[in-house]
């Protein structure tokens, strides 16, 4: 299968940069470039993409804002964004994952990164790193604890699935999780792809910034 990717960056070395590295790869096809937000909306409705990389910061309508709009578009529901950002820290990072980012890379990836990245999203993955989870518990450090019964969200969810959500929430791997529970890898993706269905989520990333919105899962 190919993966379609549109390329969203107001900065025409990234685009081509970005574009010759993913053309190296026979399994993926660039069928698009936007230099603002208005135009990877556009790319999004006329290509189908399965991969937009987004830059976060673009003059007139930004990445968030643009991305909101892919996720937010039901014809769009097969397409994944993946923010582009020049710093890990970049303090709009949090809210491009609330936008329903699928993830984010740093403008340094590395070649072989960037395809794998690609891969991945494209498969319904999330590109949750370590530092990605730091920067949604941060977030909720400060927030109070919701009190009372657990949230309604999670009543359909079975007692093995919270416990993996709280798992994700960690920021552990489906392998990691699979340790943790004894349990196979496979049955590990199997509980996490149910939780992510049942709550009605994109991927991975929501799940971690629902288990701290609903206080599954607490910082600390």
């Amino acid at each position: 299968m190919t993966i379609r990717v549109v390329l969203a960056d107001d900065q025409t070395l990234v685009r081509e940069g970005f574009g010759s590295l993913l053309r190296r790869a026979r399994d993926i096809t660039v069928v698009g470039a936007a230099s603002t937000g208005d135009e990877a909306v556009r790319l999004a409705r006329e290509t189908r993409p399965d991969v937009i990389l987004m830059d976060i910061r673009m003059p007139g309508l930004d990445g968030i804002a643009a991305t909101a709009r892919i996720v937010g578009d039901p014809a769009l529901s097969g397409c994944r964004v993946v923010m582009l950002t020049t710093f890990e820290t970049d303090e709009n990072v949090f809210s491009a994952l609330r936008a329903g980012a699928s993830g984010f890379l740093t403008k340094e990836v590395e070649p072989e990164e960037l395809r794998r990245a690609v891969r991945v999203v494209a498969a319904g993955e999330a590109l949750l790193s370590p530092s990605v989870t730091r920067r949604v518990v941060s977030q909720f450090a400060h927030r109070p604890v919701p009190a009372g019964d657990p949230d309604a969200r999670l009543s359909v969810l079975t007692a093995r699935e919270l416990e993996v959500v709280r798992l994700v929430a960690a920021g552990l791997s489906n392998d990691e999780i699979a340790a943790s529970l004894v349990i196979s890898p496979l049955t590990a993706k199997t509980h996490v792809q149910r939780a992510v269905t049942k709550l009605g989520v994109r991927d991975r990333v929501q799940l971690v910034i629902l288990a701290y919105e609903t206080g599954l899962r607490v910082p600390g």
